[in-house]
């Protein structure tokens, strides 16, 4: 679905990416977490098509980047920003979720109906104001836009980012939905608790190299690594490995109370 091939890329002189190689299967949910500046939002870029490698190959949904047009590459692999309003440019709704379809669907007839699918779907006012919108909102219709040209694969920067708690589960829902409908997922965050709640598995990024790259557990567990990428852990992890060998593994509240009532029956 993604693979990374010895990939490097460099702004001038500069070295951003350094010899990246990786591969995500079709169906995984994987994490990409680092520092800032540890060349994260670069990676994404080189993704899907927007930069193209100064070294190596980068090949998407069985497309080579650097052959392929980023409109083409578009049509199976969807890209939400962190702040929709970098994304979102038409004024209204309708228009909105259309513009993406005109790119990349031909016919005017399927352009339509995916549009009108799609407002139904996310419940939204098809003449609506995206910029009257809430934040929330207006990166649902970004979400929305993306998701009406049916992507393979989805690429999240800090997707939660900006979100009031509602909000948040909204958009979280939304997520695990698509992820269980088969779609391929690649996650930017710098929240460790969306990681340990979604994430298969992790990649680790610093300084423009990748350090780390195995089960969401382990790389949650080695402390280390996380440190090396200036990531603090997720709070039940920090828990965990303060709580010592018992509880080893243990990454979500779920498994923090199995384990508690396993040592209670133990010790009765």
């Amino acid at each position: 679905m993604l693979k990374f091939d010895q990939v490097s890329f460099s702004y001038g002189r500069e070295e951003i990416i350094s010899d990246v190689s990786f591969h995500i299967k079709k169906g995984e949910f994987v994490a990409l977490i680092g520092e800032n500046g540890a060349g994260k939002s670069t990676l994404s870029k080189l993704c899907i098509g927007l930069l193209k490698p100064v070294k190596g190959s980068v090949s998407i949904c069985d497309m080579d980047t650097l052959k392929t047009r980023s409109s083409q590459i578009a049509r199976h692999a969807g890209y939400l920003f962190q702040n929709p309003d970098r994304q979102i440019c038409q004024k209204s709704v309708y228009d909105e979720i259309m513009f993406g379809l005109e790119y990349t669907i031909a016919d005017e007839a399927t352009r339509k109906s995916y549009c009108q699918e799609t407002i139904e779907r996310f419940d939204f006012d098809a003449k609506a104001d995206p910029f009257h919108l809430s934040r929330g909102e207006r990166q649902r219709l970004a979400l929305a836009s993306i998701l009406a040209i049916h992507p393979e694969f989805l690429l999240l920067d800090e997707p939660t980012t900006g979100l009031d708690y509602r909000e948040c589960m909204q958009m979280l829902q939304m997520i695990e939905e698509l992820h269980h409908a088969g779609t391929t997922i690649l996650m930017i965050t710098h929240d460790m608790e969306l990681v340990q709640d979604f994430a298969q598995r992790v990649l680790v990024m610093s300084e423009g190299r990748l350090i780390g790259n195995g089960v969401a557990a382990a790389i949650m567990q080695n402390e280390s690594l996380l440190n090396r990428a200036s990531v603090t852990a997720g709070q039940i992890q920090q828990l965990a490995t303060a709580l010592g060998d018992d509880f080893i593994g243990a990454a979500s509240v779920e498994t923090m109370l199995e384990r508690l009532q396993y040592l209670k029956r133990r010790r009765a």
